[in-house]
């Protein structure tokens, strides 16, 4: 199948300029938004130490914690490849930043799936934790980061697109 698929892409022209792979300036755009949504939701996160009381809230804050400088190291790679107008050609290279970003994004779903629902629960209770709306906060937060995991999962579903057009 993956043999039919990379004679394919041979055929109809070769896809080594995959919009949205990494190093290409599309790629740059969604590691600019997965920095803004990622550092946005540690923000709303941490504006109050209650957070800590609650295990997936500190989930999310480390799993953001670790998606803000992947997202920023990548991005100033990205940033000297469309500077050098030359994309990387390392299926190896390619491949961690690939597995780098699903594990990053499956890390960012469960973190804000849990988030979201641990807030809905809190919330429904009538929590003396959801006073002075940090509920609210905790929800923005969660937003944001299933924000940040849909570029997440579109920056690795790009990857995943072109790596076949490296290997052969």
């Amino acid at each position: 199948m993956l043999l039919l698929f990379v004679m394919w892409r041979e055929r109809a022209g070769g896809m080594e300029h995959v919009p949205g792979s990494f190093g290409t300036s599309a790629s740059f755009a969604l590691r600019f938004g997965q920095i803004i949504f990622s550092s946005a939701s540690l923000i709303f996160m941490c504006l109050d130490y209650d957070f800590y009381d609650f295990t997936t809230f500190c989930y999310l804050t480390t799993v953001m914690a670790f998606v803000t400088p992947w997202s920023i190291s990548l991005a100033l790679a990205d940033t000297y490849s469309v500077l050098l107008k030359q994309l990387p050609h390392e299926p190896r290279l390619l491949s961690m930043v690939l597995a780098g970003d699903t594990v990053m994004s499956f890390l960012s779903l469960g973190g804000a799936c849990g988030v979201a629902s641990a807030t809905e629960l809190l919330s429904s209770m009538g929590a003396p934790i959801c006073g002075d709306n940090l509920c609210s906060q905790y929800q923005v937060s969660a937003t944001l980061a299933f924000l940040c995991w849909f570029l997440l999962l579109a920056s690795a579903l790009f990857n995943l697109w072109s790596l076949p057009s490296l290997l052969y």
